[in-house]
C-alpha cells in the first residue's frame, strides 16, 4: 500500500514563525503523522520576520506563477526540513510578506487591510506550488481562516491534478473568520454564484472561514466539546446553523503536546529536572529558583502562576476584578507572565508596589514559561471560551494543578477534584463571575493547606495523563483514512 500524502497548509508553523497555538499544531501534528508511516510537506508563507539563516531556508526556484482570478501574481520557493525532518515549503512574495508583522502592524497593531488578498494568493499559490512538486497529495488539512479557501479551490477549480484529493479543514478559533469587503471575491477567484448566505456571504462582505465550512469534506475543531459547543448559538458565532448542517462532517479531536519539547524529566529550561516519583523534591528546587528569579518572598505559600494572553477571551477582567481581594485575605503568591491589553498589564503592574513578594508580573518569555510550570503549584486558566488550550496541559504534566473555567478543552482536560476521596487533576468553576474564579482560587488554596495529601495524589494523577501529540495523530490519521476511502 502506498503511503498516505498529506499537504499542510497553514500561515504559521513553529519553529519558523508563531504568534499563537495555531504554530505549535502545524509544527507538531505533521511530525507525529510521519511517524504513523505517511509523507507530509508543510507550506508556509515566507515572512521577512522569518530568520532564513538560522532555519537554513534556501531558495528552490524563481518565477512561479499563480492565476488568480483577474491578474498573474510571479513568487519564488524556498525550501527546509523541519527539525522534525519533514519537508516545509515556503512562498516568497514581497508584495505581501515582507512586513513587520504577520497578521497585523507589530508597532500600531493594526490589522492589515489586504489580509483577504494575501491569504488567497497564498492558498492557489500552495496548490500552485504542490502541482509544479508533483507531490498529489491525498488529503489537504488546512487551517482557520487563512487558508480556508483551499476547501473550495480543490472543488470549484475542477483540476485534475486534485481529482481525487480531499480536504480536511480544523477551526482553531472560531470567532476569528476572516471577514473582509466584497472587493477581494474577483481577485481570489470565487464564483459569484458562491456569493451567498449558504457559502461565502456574509452581511455583504466577504466570510471566508464560513466558505471554508461549506465547502470542506471534513471540518474539525481542537476539542470534542469545543465541537459541541460551536454547535450551539452561545457558542456559534453566527455560524452554529451552518455547522449543524455539516454535523454529521464535524469532530473534534483534542490538540495532544510535544513530549520532546515538554518533559520535567529532560528539560533543559528548568533549575532541576524530576519526574513522578521525585516530584516533591522536583518542585521545590524548582520553586525556589521561580522566587529567585521573580523576586517572590521565599515562605511556605503557594504560587499560583498565570501565563496567558492578557485578553477578555482568557478571563483577564475576571481576574482583575478579584486579584485584590484575594491579596489581601489569602496567604498565597502570584507570577503573571504574559503580553495583551495595555490596561491590565498597567494595572497587574501597579499591583506589585502595594504587594511587593506577593505578586510579580512579566512579559511572556518562552523558556521561562517552562520554569513557571516547573515551580508552581497551581496555574490559572479562567478563560471565557478556550477552543482546546495547551497551557493546562503543560502544567499537568509538571505537577502544577490547574484552575479553570469548565469550558471547551479545559473541560476535556481537567479532572474536577473530589474532596470526598481526594481525586482529579485540577479545581474547575463554570460561572463567569469574578467571584466564582474568588471562591476556586481559595479552594485550591485551602486545599494546599488543608488537605496536603491530596494535593500530592492529585499532582500524580495529574503528571500520568496522557496528553501525547501521537494519541491525536492516531485519530488524525484514521479521518485521512476514511476521506481516503
Amino acid at each position: 500500500m502506498s503511503k498516505m500524502k498529506i499537504l499542510f497548509v497553514a500561515s504559521e508553523a513553529a519553529p519558523f514563525i508563531k504568534t499563537g497555538g495555531l504554530a505549535d499544531v502545524a509544527a507538531a501534528l505533521p511530525k507525529y503523522l510521519k511517524r504513523q508511516g505517511a509523507e507530509v510537506k508543510l507550506v508556509l508563507p515566507l515572512y521577512s520576520l522569518i530568520d532564513r539563516d538560522k532555519y537554513h531556508i534556501r531558495k528552490m526556484y524563481d518565477g512561479s506563477c499563480v492565476k488568480m482570478g483577474n491578474c498573474e501574481e510571479w513568487y519564488s520557493v524556498y525550501y527546509a526540513e523541519t527539525p522534525c525532518h519533514y519537508d516545509a515549503y515556503f512562498i516568497e512574495f514581497h508584495k505581501y510578506f515582507d512586513r513587520y508583522g504577520v497578521y497585523d502592524d507589530k508597532n500600531s497593531h493594526e490589522e492589515y487591510q489586504d489580509n483577504a488578498y494575501r491569504y488567497a494568493f497564498f492558498c492557489r499559490a500552495a496548490l500552485q506550488l504542490t502541482q509544479d512538486m508533483g507531490f498529489q497529495p491525498d488529503v489537504v488539512h488546512v487551517h482557520d481562516w487563512q487558508t480556508a479557501l483551499i476547501p473550495y479551490y480543490l472543488k470549484k477549480d475542477g483540476n485534475p491534478f486534485f481529482a481525487n484529493t480531499k480536504s480536511v479543514l480544523t477551526i482553531h478559533n472560531l470567532p476569528y473568520q476572516g471577514i473582509y469587503n466584497s472587493d477581494v471575491v474577483n481577485y481570489a477567484k470565487i464564483d459569484w454564484n458562491d456569493f451567498n448566505m449558504y457559502a461565502f456571504e456574509n452581511y455583504g462582505r466577504v466570510n471566508l472561514l464560513k466558505g471554508g465550512i461549506r465547502f470542506a469534506d471534513k471540518i474539525t475543531t481542537v476539542s470534542p466539546h469545543y465541537a459541541e459547543e460551536i454547535m450551539t448559538p452561545l457558542g456559534g458565532a453566527g455560524l452554529h446553523w451552518l455547522l449543524q448542517e455539516r454535523k454529521d462532517d464535524v469532530s473534534g479531536i483534542l490538540n495532544g503536546i510535544d513530549l520532546d519539547l515538554w518533559n520535567p524529566l529532560t528539560d533543559p529550561n528548568i533549575a532541576y529536572p524530576y519526574d513522578v516519583k521525585s516530584f516533591k523534591e522536583g518542585k521545590a528546587k524548582n520553586k525556589k529558583a521561580l522566587r529567585d528569579h521573580f523576586g517572590l518572598e521565599h515562605n511556605d505559600m503557594p504560587v499560583f502562576s498565570m501565563c496567558v494572553r492578557l485578553s477578555e477571551q482568557k478571563g483577564i477582567r475576571m481576574f482583575t476584578e478579584c486579584i485584590e481581594g484575594v491579596l489581601r485575605n489569602m496567604q498565597a503568591q502570584f507570577l503573571i507572565m504574559g503580553d495583551g491589553e495595555v490596561w491590565a498589564q498597567a494595572y497587574l503592574g501597579n499591583l506589585q508596589n502595594y504587594y511587593p513578594g506577593k505578586i510579580s508580573v512579566n512579559r511572556f518569555n518562552g523558556p521561562l514559561e517552562h520554569l513557571v510550570d516547573a515551580g508552581s503549584d497551581f496555574t490559572l486558566i479562567p478563560s471565557i471560551y478556550e477552543p482546546c488550550g495547551l497551557k493546562q496541559m503543560y502544567s499537568q504534566l509538571y505537577g502544577t494543578l490547574p484552575v479553570v473555567r469548565s469550558t471547551g478543552g479545559l473541560a476535556d482536560t481537567v479532572q474536577n477534584y473530589d474532596e470526598s476521596n481526594g481525586t482529579g487533576t485540577g479545581f474547575k468553576f463554570y460561572d463567569i463571575a469574578a467571584g466564582a474564579l474568588y471562591n476556586t482560587i481559595g479552594w485550591a488554596n485551602s486545599t494546599y493547606y488543608d488537605r496536603p495529601e491530596h494535593i500530592d495524589s492529585m499532582v500524580r494523577t495529574a503528571m500520568n495523563q496522557d496528553f501525547s501529540w501521537g494519541r491525536s495523530a492516531k485519530k488524525y490519521y484514521s479521518l485521512y483514512q476514511q476521506l481516503k476511502g
